[in-house]
């Protein structure tokens, strides 16, 4: 489920990383009121960066880069439909998402009930697994016997060797 979530949370914010860009860099001004038009906010930023230079005098001031400049009518207009139809294939990929998620297709009580029915398995399972810890416990001191049984042997032997 955590892997299903991921993967809508980074579809969302692929979508919004794409729209933000565009924003910031290619749409054009929309200029409230009383707010002075500037073309684009990359000029916006340019225009900051003067004006603290220029309170800054002490400071050498730094040379700004033009902004790149703004799309045509016809590439905005472009942009906005490949946006768009990113966006109804982002939709479309959310909703398979979505369709995937565990529990989307049936009622609380049957939820419940599966839940139920799991935590019982859970607890069979892990009866199953202190059996065979217990089993392997049994079995290694077996081993570790015959090991020490073998040693003693071997003691006993060269002892009866040096003897003879």
């Amino acid at each position: 489920m955590a892997d299903i979530l991921t993967q809508m949370q980074d579809e969302l914010l692929n979508i919004m990383q794409k729209q933000l860009f565009q924003i910031r860099t290619r749409a054009p001004p929309s200029v409230p009121e009383g707010q002075q038009k500037l073309s684009s906010f990359a000029e916006k930023e340019a225009a900051d960066k003067s004006e603290n230079a220029t309170q800054n005098s002490t400071q050498p001031t730094q040379t700004s880069v033009a902004p790149p400049p703004l799309p045509t009518q016809e590439e905005f207009n472009e942009d906005l439909k490949d946006m768009a139809k990113d966006l109804v294939i982002k939709s479309q990929q959310i909703e398979l998402l979505t369709a995937n998620l565990p529990g989307v297709n049936s009622s609380e009580a049957e939820q419940v009930q599966r839940m139920k029915e799991l935590e019982k398995e859970l607890e069979n399972l892990e009866g199953e697994r202190l059996q065979a810890v217990k089993e392997k416990e049994v079995l290694l001191k077996r081993v570790e016997d015959k090991i020490m049984g073998v040693g003693r042997m071997r003691r006993a032997l060269s002892l009866q060797s040096a003897y003879d």
